[in-house]
């Protein structure tokens, strides 16, 4: 589990790690872009012309450069303009995209953030097919064998070994052993999550953090829940009893079915209790109060279980990357609850139940790296999960790791190919409007004391921006960026020994960081299409990936990049002030700077949309509630944002002058602002992914992020000409920000 930052998207995509985008060489995007006008310029014709006067061309003050033509085409084609914008303006503003747009059979939603992505995973594959390589075959060849190698190093798997099965146990076996060596040479973290971070107390130090651990399934409903929950169940269980079967032959154990559906029926129930002593997400947002400081010798003293040695167990961990701690090193703990269950779960099984369930937890998410055959045992396990029925093209899994795991590497050739210098100044100058207005509307808070008013500003104008890339990452002979990945021993013919290298290599250098003074780049690629925001370093990134249309273009008009990338500037930096963020000062310590009546009433402000969101009915996802207390942080954001965004739109133009229209689109730019704010969010899920992202996502399902915000917002019933009473205009409304 670990740490995580506030972050703009809506969440990675369930079937495969998050995109990272590249480039097409110069001459193609010549090509690309006059394909792209033609196309445009002759479907807002049609469309205009299709449309009658309710879309008409006024060519008395029209905008017809490509980047405006582009644009409008865009729109128009993403939009269902027979949608009553003030019933229901999602579908008003998305239906168009959702009526083209099939969800593919390898994912399990589809969205602008997925298209993205997509895209430049193809234009990566493009600059990789020149040197065809033997991999894939040989990945089929080895089979399960650098698996094979990869157990012996964690004490095997007993449900498919002799040894364990003839001893009925392992006399040599340590659970902090086992534990330390999955977390530091596997980079995984099964029983205790044991992580190095910032110290929430104090910004400029890291410190290890001691929590409940992440689950096997997504979410601690699938254990317990019917429905969906219940049929990924009994396929992730069978999942279990296959792969072991499939491990036992490979390794020539006698067949012994009813033993491992036995064993691994006592994994399953083990992992049932662990994830009912874990923490419900919803009753972990107040940080607060999950911080517990404490030394190791008092961590050891409040957890013993089963003797557990808690010291024994870090300092294995830690001496990995060659750092010392002693008894009176402090930790912080924030899975209390969760370890004070623990002791009682873990004396109620044998080790080798333990094992084979650390081991699993292993295997699991490894099977993306092995053949064929070891993805086809998984293939109903998916399908109940997330709704697919193909994996992914071994390709894109390729490009895709690649991507995420050298990403300054990549992040740098990005860069240099696609990024236009005067976009850092562009966006930075967005940056400052926006932070501008989000300290001139604290005058409007009637629910705010003048006291925590004054250190709200001072937070504001002291958050950090982050805009494209690290900056060392372009320098000529590049000493720095050749020493990130000096300690990596990739062989080109060993691809599952190469991922387990690069989980070694992020073990590490998330654990040396205990030592180190914190850095001010906090997340690592460029080429990512997201958005970030740090409590601890009171930061916001804004990588280069996300600097492209619909965000953001220095050719579209100013309206579509104030609703764009200017509401992804305002979410950002309202996440400095939400449920979570609020929590935080300006230079990022975990510190009460609220008077008493401020604080009262942001809670109050902030009931108000845990009822508004908790009120929305997600039929896909089997007509469950939204939860209003796990997204609230978000719908903060998205709320704060896309209101700051319009006032500093609002003034932009007070200052520059109207803008030009959109050829094919009779609406005015406040409206565009409206509709391309909204355009970010077009996508749509699977049922099964439905089920979990309404468990699992902080973030609200996509349409309700634009409904929440926009019912919330008198400035869009003014533009929309909305009366009161209609869906887009309720009675009662919420407001923090």
């Amino acid at each position: 589990m670990g740490k995580s930052e506030s972050q703009m998207d809506i969440v990675e995509k369930s079937t495969k790690s998050g995109k990272k985008p590249w480039s097409f060489v110069a001459i193609g995007l010549a090509v690309l872009l006059l394909l792209m006008t033609c196309a445009a310029v002759a479907l807002v014709i049609l469309y205009a012309s299709s449309r009658g006067s309710h879309y008409g061309t006024n060519l008395g003050n029209v905008c017809t450069t490509p980047g405006c033509v582009t644009a409008a085409a865009r729109i128009i084609q993403n939009m269902d303009p027979t949608a009553d914008p003030c019933q229901d303006f999602y579908q008003y503003a998305c239906g168009g995209w959702l009526n083209r747009h099939v969800i593919p059979e390898t994912s399990s939603r589809y969205s602008i953030f997925d298209i993205l992505r997509d895209e430049l995973e193809i234009i990566l594959k493009g600059r990789d097919e020149a040197a065809p390589s033997p991999e894939t075959c040989l990945i089929e060849q080895r089979d399960s064998l650098p698996l094979l190698e990869a157990l012996r190093m964690v004490g095997d798997w007993p449900v498919a070994s002799a040894d364990w099965s003839k001893t009925k146990g392992n006399p040599s076996w340590s659970m902090e052993e086992t534990l330390s060596i999955m977390n530091s040479r596997f980079n995984k973290r099964v029983l205790i999550d044991m992580f190095v971070w910032n110290d929430d107390r104090d910004s400029s130090r890291h410190i290890i953090y001691i929590d409940q651990p992440s689950l096997g399934m997504p979410s601690r409903d699938y254990y317990f829940n019917g429905g969906n929950y219940q049929r990924v169940r009994e396929a992730y269980l069978q999942f279990m009893i296959t792969l072991a079967k499939m491990i036992r032959e490979d390794k020539n154990v006698s067949r012994d079915d009813s033993f491992v559906q036995e064993e691994m029926a006592k994994v399953m129930e083990l992992e049932t209790e662990i994830a009912n002593a874990t923490t419900p997400a919803e009753e972990r947002h107040d940080v607060t109060l999950l911080y517990n400081k404490m030394t190791l010798a008092e961590l050891q003293e409040k957890f013993a279980f089963n003797e557990f040695n808690w010291t024994f167990f870090i300092q294995r961990v830690m001496s990995s990357v060659s750092v010392q701690v002693d008894p009176e090193e402090e930790v912080v703990v924030y899975g209390m609850p969760y370890l004070q269950e623990l002791k009682a779960i873990i004396s109620k099984y044998s080790a080798s139940t333990i094992q084979n369930y650390l081991i699993w937890r292993l295997v699991i998410d490894r099977v993306s790296s092995l053949s064929r055959r070891f993805k086809d045992a998984r293939a109903s396990y998916r399908k109940a999960l997330y709704g697919t029925t193909l994996e992914e093209a071994r390709w894109r899994e390729c490009v895709s790791y690649v991507n995420n795991n050298l990403e300054n590497a990549v992040g740098a050739m990005y860069v240099r190919e696609t990024f236009a210098g005067e976009s850092k100044r562009m966006v930075r100058d967005l940056i400052e409007k926006i932070r501008e207005v989000f300290v001139e509307t604290l005058d409007e808070l009637q629910w705010m004391d003048e006291a925590s008013k004054e250190k709200a500003r001072e937070k504001a104008m002291a958050i950090k921006e982050q805009i494209g890339y690290p900056d060392y990452i372009l320098e000529d002979h590049n000493e720095k960026l050749d020493l990130e990945y000096a300690n990596l021993n990739f062989s080109e013919h060993s691809y599952f020994e190469n991922i387990l290298e690069n989980l070694r290599a992020g073990a590490q250098k998330s654990l040396k960081k205990l030592r180190e003074r914190p850095k001010f780049w906090v997340h690592g690629g460029a080429a990512v299409v997201n958005a970030f925001y740090s409590p601890n370093r009171n930061q916001i990134v804004f990588p280069a990936g996300i600097l492209q249309t619909p965000f953001f273009s220095k050719h579209q008009p100013q309206a579509l990049n104030f609703g764009g990338i200017g509401m992804v500037i305002g979410h950002e930096i309202t996440h400095g002030f939400d449920d979570n963020g609020r929590n935080f000062d300006k230079d990022g310590n975990m510190l009460d700077w609220w008077s008493n009546f401020s604080a009262l009433h942001f809670k109050e402000q902030s009931l108000c949309m845990v009822h508004q969101y908790g009120n929305y009915t997600w039929e896909l996802a089997g007509g469950q509630n939204v939860s209003g207390i796990s997204t609230l942080g978000e719908n903060i954001a998205d709320n704060g944002g896309v209101r700051q965004a319009y006032k500093a739109y609002l003034k932009w133009l007070e200052q520059e002058g109207k803008e030009p229209k959109l050829p094919g689109l009779n609406m005015s730019h406040k409206q565009l602002f409206f509709l391309n704010f909204a355009q970010v969010w077009c996508g749509s899920y699977r049922p099964e992914y439905a089920s979990q992202s309404i468990k699992t996502d902080v973030h609200s399902p996509l349409k309700y992020r634009v409904m929440g915000s926009l019912q919330n917002f008198e400035a869009f019933s003014e533009v929309f000409h909305c009366k009161k009473g209609t869906a887009m205009h309720p009675a009662g409304t919420c407001r923090v920000w």
